[in-house]
């Protein structure tokens, strides 16, 4: 139960205080020395119980009383001063104004008052705040309220909703049991309880209204009813405020604090899903009645106002609406007249995007763009389910071709684009593009079957049309699916027709995708025009901006380098191939450089490390739902024979091990960063005795010579990251703990800077 204080007026518990020990300890530890602090958060997140808990546990502190002062009932400003006195004991009797009553009565005590929901009334509240802390050296006081204050010396801490599932499961479980004693959560029903909570948003609100109807509901019929979460949401306590008995009374309150502008952009944001961009809220959002350029304080004031949460997703900033608060939007987007307009606004917009991208593919820019679409997914996936107009999604599925197979979503782009070409089966330039998109899925997936049928009609509708571009992709896409068939010798006259077709119709740059293919046939068939095909591939790239199809055509040339016996060029090529792919993030190349890596670094004997790759590249192809057999020979006999020797060196217990601490990253990043570390270095020799690597020597050279791990990571052309990780090794193994000492040790045993 929560703790209660002996002097004041705040009210006792009769509920537990679930969760939030983390904030509750941080909010007492800044009343420890702000005079003000402020608590937002959005309508039902706990404000009021956080700060009253707060209040209970820091009383014994303040020896003349903590009191609340409840603002829920007051209307206007000017009786705000009078709520406050009131609740402190002062009765108005008139004659001096009551604001200076009050400050006198606080001046010479050490009291804390909790100014409870002040959002209505944010400038009266300010007024009197600044006025009782002006006049009483030894006050605090603790607000509420969905939007901050604004006034010098105020310090604010955000209610963020409860974490899912720890404290959400928690605060449902003891909700539910205090109506409903036998309810119990178990291994059976623990799926659909955190998702119950996640569908919820984690708010304690939601929560405590869902455990009121838990009493004649069953979990499952619960999940499904949460689709009209704000009929199902009623009933809550009768001794709560009003707008705190239902989830919707809870927004009406929110919606009814925003101005008309305000009211409008949260409508039309409705229409996101998992978040937005700024750029993106301005073209879907502005227009009729909201100018473009007030678009970014309209979302500053959402923000204040706890509507919206700003967040980032891989460094791009985003807002964020949870879930109850986009629902309770789009209906009242939907009372507008507005929802088929804002719909259809949304779809074009992310169309346009996903063709930009596509357009621009083969230049600079590309790892920002893939960040970008991921950044998107939810969104893309929203605009692909309208149904209104087929051939649009159709393009737009196409459109995110990159999205698809390089960004790692090859599952969710054979349903997407299966599900597009079935509903739009007529025989348009846009269907033959996304035949184009699924062929290519379809290779990766390694199902050729599907592919062969898809090309051909893609081939027929491209001469149907005329269309160079889909003429030259399918010759390219062919030429691919010979290669992954392992018929390598047919594969080589498509890809030089796909080159020729592409140049000739003026899009060098394209002819990346079909080069580096070229490249890796004319290798794997032993033809020494192979190499230099790679060595082309890579700078046509670099005189283009481009680097994905670099990165591929580095990694063809470091298998060529290994099966020729040249590891130490094999290894330096993988590395320069996975130092570029870092950026992307992705998981199918990713995971094939890393099988290289695999196989170099076993062939140097060192089968532990080579193990951890392998299950490194193992969690990848799981991530993307294929495998190295989708790319046909020879790399699933390369992949063989490298298994068969780290498992005969190591013996199946150690190997299992060694694949489940390589598959334990978090990201194709993460597990590129702990692959370049030093898990390959250490194979080659260091040019002299010491407990270093080699790249750890070059690092150590650039620290003596005075360089930050930034300017190290520019020379090398490494991420800061991994420069950071080195000078980590070097001073554990040297047993230094700063860089003047690394500098030192450098003169010291290997002679002078420079």
């Amino acid at each position: 139960m929560s703790v209660l204080v002996s002097r004041g007026n705040l009210p006792e518990a009769f509920t537990t205080f679930v969760g939030r020990r983390h904030d509750l300890a941080e909010v007492c530890r800044i009343l420890g020395s702000a005079r003000l602090l402020t608590l937002t958060g959005m309508g039902g997140v706990g404000k009021t119980r956080l700060a009253l808990e707060a209040a209970a546990v820091v009383g014994e502190s303040f020896r003349d009383g903590t009191w609340l002062v409840d603002l829920a009932a007051v209307q206007d400003p000017d009786a705000v001063a009078t709520a406050a006195a009131t609740a402190v004991g002062i009765v108005d009797v008139g004659g001096r104004p009551v604001i200076g009553r009050l400050a006198d009565h606080l001046a010479e005590r050490h009291a804390l008052i909790v100014l409870d929901n002040c959002e209505h009334l944010v400038d009266a509240c300010a007024e009197l705040v600044d006025t009782l802390l002006s006049a009483c050296a030894d006050l605090r006081v603790l607000a509420t309220s969905r939007q901050t204050l604004g006034i010098v010396g105020e310090h604010v801490f955000t209610v963020s909703p409860l974490k899912v599932p720890d404290e959400a499961v928690e605060l449902l479980r003891d909700r539910v049991t205090a109506v409903r004693p036998g309810f119990r959560i178990t291994d059976a029903n623990w799926n659909t309880v955190t998702r119950l909570c996640a569908d919820l948003d984690g708010l304690p609100l939601a929560i405590e209204l869902t455990a009121s109807r838990l009493r004649t509901l069953t979990l499952e019929q619960t999940v499904e009813r949460l689709e009209d979460r704000f009929a199902l949401l009623t009933g809550g306590s009768r001794t709560a405020r009003p707008r705190q008995r239902t989830l919707r009374a809870a927004m009406d309150w929110s919606y009814e604090l925003c101005t008309p502008t305000e009211r409008l952009l949260w409508n039309r944001l409705s229409v996101f899903a998992g978040g937005f961009g700024l750029e993106a809220a301005e073209e879907v959002c502005a227009g009729e009645g909201i100018a473009r350029h007030r678009v970014l304080d309209l979302l500053d004031r959402l923000v204040v106002q706890s509507i919206l949460l700003p967040t980032e997703h891989e460094g791009l900033p985003r807002y964020h609406m949870l879930e109850t608060v986009r629902r309770y939007g789009r209906d009242r987007l939907a009372e507008s007249g507005e929802e088929e307009r804002l719909l259809r606004r949304h779809r074009d917009v992310h169309r346009a995007l996903a063709e930009r991208v596509a357009d621009r593919w083969y230049g600079p820019g590309q790892e920002r763009a893939l960040t970008h679409l991921r950044a998107e997914h939810a969104n893309l996936l929203a605009a692909l389910s309208r149904d209104d107009d087929p051939q649009a999604t159709l393009a737009l599925a196409a459109a995110l071709r990159y999205h698809w197979c390089v960004g790692g979503f090859l599952a969710e782009g054979r349903r997407q684009l299966e599900r597009a070409l079935v509903a739009a089966p007529e025989p348009t330039p846009a269907r033959a593009r996304a035949l184009c998109a699924a062929v290519w899925v379809a290779l990766l997936q390694g199902d050729h079957e599907a592919a062969e049928r898809w090309l051909a009609e893609a081939g027929e509708l491209g001469e149907q049309h005329g269309d160079l571009m889909v003429r030259a992709q399918v010759v390219g896409l062919h030429g691919a699916l010979k290669a992954f068939q392992g018929r390598l010798v047919e594969a080589v006259p498509l890809f030089e027709r796909a080159i020729a077709a592409n140049t000739a119709a003026g899009r060098e740059a394209s002819t990346l995708f079909v080069l580096f293919q070229l490249a890796a046939v004319q290798m794997d068939l032993g033809n020494s025009c192979g190499a230099e095909i790679g060595r082309q591939t890579v700078a046509l790239a670099e005189a283009h901006g481009e680097r994905w199809a670099r990165a591929h055509a580095l990694w063809t040339l470091s298998c060529d380098s290994w099966r020729r016996g040249d590891r130490t060029g094999a290894l330096a090529l993988v590395r320069a191939a996975l130092e570029i792919e870092r950026g992307f993030n992705e998981p199918l190349s990713t995971a094939l450089m890393l099988e290289t890596l695999a196989w170099i670094t076993a062939s140097y004997g060192e089968f532990e490390r080579a193990g951890r790759l392998l299950g490194s590249a193992r969690e990848l192809w799981r991530d993307v739902s294929t495998s190295i057999s989708a790319f046909g020979p020879p790399l699933p006999e390369d992949h063989a024979r490298c298994v068969e020797s780290v498992v005969g060196a190591l013996g199946p217990e150690a190997y299992a091990g060694a694949l489940a601490v390589g598959g334990g990253y978090d990201s194709p990043r993460q597990a590129i960063d702990h692959a370049l570390s030093d898990e390959a270095e250490s194979t080659a020799p260091a040019p002299a005795p010491s407990p270093l690597t080699r790249r750890e020597l070059e690092v150590a050279a650039l620290v003596a010579e005075g360089m930050s791990n930034r300017q190290i990571a520019s020379r090398l052309l490494l991420s800061p990251r991994t420069v950071d990780f080195h000078v980590g090794n070097i001073r554990a193994k040297l047993g230094f703990g700063t860089r003047a000492q690394i500098a030192g040790w450098w003169v010291s045993t290997q002679g002078p800077v420079g």
